[in-house]
């Protein structure tokens, strides 16, 4: 009978995530695994076989981990577009580590290539298709829009993981709502600014 595996994959995965999200990615090696799971290291190398191949599959978990939290849960694409934002600046004062490393560069893997490769992404296309009939503007003005907000946003972002900006979730929020507003105007789009910052758009 075959020996029941105790110390899984998934098991490590999440050990190794949960270290990222709290001390940071230079804190994730096998003996720091091996002691969040309290185990000694040989499961974690039988697994992984290295820690290159530790660190592959944990960009991926972290990725994915990121994404999750990235999903909007609007059926209206313009609130859908607000989410996206908000849940970015959530990532940043909720999750620094994990955004250092999954949008920052440190994990040396993710969103590489030059501005259009944010247009392509899969779930950005999508929302950008449904912007652009939406407003009744071109493709192009809903990609610029998209492109530009999110480049802010991650500005944003990225001035307060690195302890730059000293300002409240919501004060950031407000920024970014501000700057899309402005947006949407030289577009000649009018949106209701009555819409104030609520944990609830928060994914």
């Amino acid at each position: 009978m075959p020996r029941i595996v105790q110390i899984t994959r998934e098991k490590i995965l999440t050990a190794a995530l949960d270290i990222l999200i709290r001390d940071g990615y230079s804190a994730v090696n096998i003996k720091s695994i091996a002691g969040e799971l309290k185990c000694s290291t040989q499961p974690i190398a039988w697994q992984f076989g290295n820690m290159d191949n530790m660190r592959e599959a944990l960009t991926q978990e972290a990725v994915a981990y990121a994404n999750r939290k990235m999903t909007h849960t609007s059926k209206d694409c313009v609130e859908a577009f607000w989410q996206i934002g908000y849940a970015y600046i959530s990532l940043a004062f909720d999750t620094p580590n994990l955004f250092r490393f999954v949008y920052m560069g440190e994990s040396g893997n993710y969103c590489r290539g030059g501005f259009n490769s944010i247009l392509t992404d899969g779930g950005n296309a999508v929302l950008i298709d449904k912007l652009y009939q939406h407003l009744n503007i071109s493709r192009e003005q809903a990609e610029m829009l998209f492109q530009r907000v999110l480049v802010y946003t991650h500005g944003v972002a990225a001035l307060v993981t690195a302890g730059v900006l000293n300002c409240t979730k919501e004060q950031a929020c407000s920024q970014v709502k501000s700057f899309g507003f402005d947006m949407f105007s030289l577009l000649g789009i009018e949106l209701n600014k009555g819409v104030n910052f609520d944990e609830k758009n928060f994914v």
